[in-house]
């Protein structure tokens, strides 16, 4: 028997128990909130790497892509060790290893260790969303709610992205970037140690009871979750695209860093209002409906981030952010309803290697776009493509209905 198999039946990953459900959500929202303030935090350094170093919209795109990459590839590989050891422990090293990386980019004398840190901090952030998110559903399942669970636990990343970004903007007015990047690295660290003791032992591995696994079945629907997949990356690699291309867009409207940190902490406001709302509206109205209310609006919006004013973009930043960021909560509500049963990890860690591998390549791309073509081209183009995700939402319906 393996140690899997040997793990004991008191510890049940399916339980009803009130302050278990709470604690892992509580857990799993402060993972969520640092690894994407730790993310998203890189938007606002962009300028002031390319300004440093000298570098095209191309290498700016392949910094922004090499922490998503690392995240992307190893969002599989996070689920197996989980599954070996533990996702209390893989969740917290990677948090630590994410903090670790910000270290080694304070010291970063050039582009290349620059480079190296942002992978270091990939593969440490690509431990927390199939973790983490799978723990909100392992401890909801019985009791219920798991998408409104899912859509608090998306409000909670953007909550990192509004204040994390948001703060070191406004203190990278005052001191160099080298000790911002520090000061990441060590809230990084203290949040390590803060999920150690937050995780419970409960949730520590996946479901590995027959019952369990039961419990955990969706559809297995295979065409749904690829339509369901190219959804979230086609959204993801717009959202990411457009991020990487903000500051810059901001920047040729006249702001300043400390302007654009406060654009971006307006943006993820919005953005978190936007996952939570868009998450019960999904609840309600159904999926493909909300993703074609959004989808819309995020098309429209990004157009008209190229052509307003700066007071007019700035103002327009929390609705942005609402059409920009809530997709992915609806999204993420339908991947346990498409999973095959037992493969709720795998799902996860599928779904978000296709997001996240999306949102990596999309700056290089349309980077070097930029490049050609201009920054406003190539945002316009971004809008354009997000429009696909209109019939896609269609098949993944079908695949729920089957």
């Amino acid at each position: 028997m393996n140690k899997l198999n040997a793990a004991p039946a008191s510890l049940p990953p399916h339980t009803s128990d009130t302050p278990i459900r709470r604690r892992s959500l509580i857990a799993a929202c402060s993972a969520h909130a640092i690894h994407d303030g730790l993310t998203d935090v890189i938007y606002v350094l962009l300028p002031i790497w390319q300004a440093q170093f000298s570098i095209s919209y191309a290498l700016v795109g392949l910094l922004r892509g090499s922490y998503s990459g690392v995240m992307a590839g190893l969002q599989l590989l996070a689920s197996r060790f989980a599954t070996r050891w533990g996702r209390k422990r893989v969740l917290v090293g990677g948090t630590a290893l994410a903090g670790i990386a910000y270290l080694i980019a304070g010291q970063a004398g050039g582009v290349a260790m620059l480079l190296v840190a942002l992978m270091i901090g990939g593969l440490g952030a690509s431990t927390q969303h199939p973790l983490a998110s799978s723990i909100v559903t392992d401890t909801h399942e019985a009791g219920g709610g798991v998408k409104e669970a899912l859509s608090q636990y998306n409000f909670a990343g953007d909550i990192g992205k509004t204040l994390i970004p948001g703060l070191i903007g406004l203190l990278l007015v005052a001191v160099n970037w080298q000790t911002g990047a520090t000061l990441l690295g060590l809230i990084g660290l203290a949040f390590a140690g803060l999920l150690w003791w937050l995780i419970p032992a409960h949730v520590d591995r996946p479901p590995v009871h027959a019952k369990s696994i039961k419990a955990s079945a969706g559809t297995g629907s295979a065409s749904g979750m690829r339509a369901l997949l190219m959804t979230g990356t086609i959204d993801s690699a717009v959202r990411m695209g457009f991020l990487t291309f903000l500051p810059f867009l901001l920047k040729s409207k006249g702001a300043g860093t400390a302007s654009i940190g406060v654009a971006l902490s307006l943006l993820f406001v919005g953005g978190a209002f936007g996952k939570l709302f868009c998450g019960y509206l999904g609840a309600r109205i159904g999926m493909m409906k909300t993703v074609w209310i959004t989808e819309s609006a995020t098309s429209l919006c990004i157009l008209l981030a190229v052509w307003l004013p700066l007071f007019g973009l700035m103002a327009m930043m929390p609705l942005l952010g609402l059409a920009l960021n809530g997709t992915s909560s609806v999204l993420y509500g339908v991947v346990p309803d498409l999973a095959a049963p037992g493969k709720r990890d795998h799902a996860f860690a599928l779904f978000y290697t296709g997001t996240i591998g999306g949102g990596a390549l999309s700056p290089i791309l349309f980077g070097r776009l930029g490049d050609i073509a201009g920054v406003s081209t190539a945002v316009m183009m971004l809008a354009a493509i997000l429009l696909l995700t209109l019939p896609l939402s269609w098949k993944v319906r079908q695949g729920l209905a089957s």
